[in-house]
């Protein structure tokens, strides 16, 4: 039997299949697209078909994310503040602080001891300290998304930006550029900026024991730097952080079933 766990989300939409032995057979990770619906079941078949999974075998499938609802395949809909939770729990068993930075959003999760989830702080109406944020300021500087982080940390100065409004800090890069600042130092001072937010975040919700960072921001070596100078901790940081969500609505998948 197989268990599914499927994260639809406003960017991008993963997907794991765990076996009986909650190993991870398959996983997916595609671009959500206009319908929320589509892209959970493609991205369900594209695992299915690379873990050579048929329908017959899977026993009961959990969805979340934004368009959790949209997808009728699913047996039960789950919070991805549940679903990050449990996943990265299961992948660092010691996490007591879970960042998630998302494409659209940012969350910072407290658990108790025992995993259970005692406050959330969630930062959804402004597209600043978010993968999106990222992506515009990537565009601005003409620089592949994957090359920011690497490139960021040969920065040997910082130049503030003051404002974390998407719109106004893309006037700010776009004045740095015009002053013929390197595209190291911008790009150092971008990740600072949206760092700093994340750690205030950190800060009001109270961090305690081992950070796990979740989400496909969690693969930019610069902001994984910066979060580790700020809040002073080595995160944890899982092999494909962007599937841990999907990880942990395939876990409840296994456990509901």
């Amino acid at each position: 039997m197989y268990y599914v766990g499927i994260d639809i989300g406003s960017i991008s939409t993963e997907t794991v299949i765990l076996d009986g032995t909650r190993r991870v057979v398959s996983y997916d990770i595609s671009a959500t697209g206009a319908n929320s619906r589509i892209s959970g079941e493609q991205s369900c078949a594209r695992a299915m078909e690379r873990g050579r999974v048929s329908d017959v075998d899977i026993r009961f499938v959990v969805a979340t994310g934004y368009g959790r609802t949209s997808i009728p395949i699913a047996n039960k809909t789950v919070t991805e503040i549940t679903c990050h939770a449990g996943g990265a729990r299961h992948l660092f068993p010691k996490t007591r602080t879970i960042l998630d930075i998302g494409g659209q959003d940012s969350k910072v999760i407290k658990l108790a001891e025992d995993g259970r989830i005692l406050d959330f702080e969630m930062n959804d109406k402004c597209a600043a300290g978010t993968g999106r944020f990222l992506e515009v300021m990537a565009r601005t500087l003409e620089v592949e998304l994957h090359e920011m982080g690497p490139l960021s940390l040969k920065s040997t100065e910082l130049t503030p930006i003051s404002s974390m409004c998407t719109v106004f800090a893309e006037s700010e890069v776009i004045s740095l550029v015009a002053q013929s600042k390197p595209k190291q130092d911008i790009l150092n001072s971008i990740h600072h900026s949206i760092c700093a937010r994340i750690a205030a975040m950190l800060d009001r919700i109270g961090l305690e024991g081992q950070l796990t960072m979740t989400g496909g921001v969690a693969k930019n070596v610069a902001v994984v730097e910066h979060i580790r100078s700020q809040v002073g901790m080595d995160p944890n940081v899982p092999e494909e952080p962007q599937i841990v969500g999907a990880l942990g609505a395939a876990l409840i998948a296994a456990a509901r079933a």
